[in-house]
């Protein structure tokens, strides 16, 4: 159950990407939109390092999903800005925070939701292959 939200709901937060751009996590706007899948991760996780790349191809060959990654427990944003780089990942990244941690209650990484609709559908954590993302999110 998620602190101060109803149980299903998602707490949508607007934070900033790599490119110093206001973003939210999903399009709460719109109830007919896409599905997100929101990836929570933390530079130092090598799991994270490990599986980000199956992030990254669902991003690119799925045009019915929205993917963003959210960085947490990062030392500074040079150290995010620095693991995108080096995993050469073009997907949405946003630096987040301890009240999107909390409000997730992420406690691992990395940390998968899929959210549709202003609702939690799934949850889950650890280590992922792209057919798996896939799955989860439809």
């Amino acid at each position: 159950m998620l602190s101060s939200w109803d149980k299903d709901t998602a707490p949508n937060f607007e934070l900033t990407s790599l490119n110093k751009q206001k973003t939210y996590l999903f399009d709460s706007q719109n109830n007919n939109s896409k599905k997100t899948v929101i990836y929570f991760f933390a530079p130092w996780c090598s799991i994270c390092k490990l599986s980000i790349s199956n992030l990254q191809k669902l991003y690119e060959n799925s045009e019915k999903i929205n993917v963003v990654a959210v960085a947490l427990d990062y030392v500074n944003p040079l150290q995010v800005e620095d693991f995108a780089q080096d995993l050469d990942l073009s997907l949405p990244i946003v630096y987040g925070n301890e009240e999107v941690k909390k409000a997730y209650q992420v406690s691992a990484y990395p940390s998968y939701y899929v959210v549709a609709n202003n609702e939690i559908q799934h949850r889950s954590m650890g280590y992922s292959t792209e057919l798996g993302l896939f799955l989860r999110s439809r």
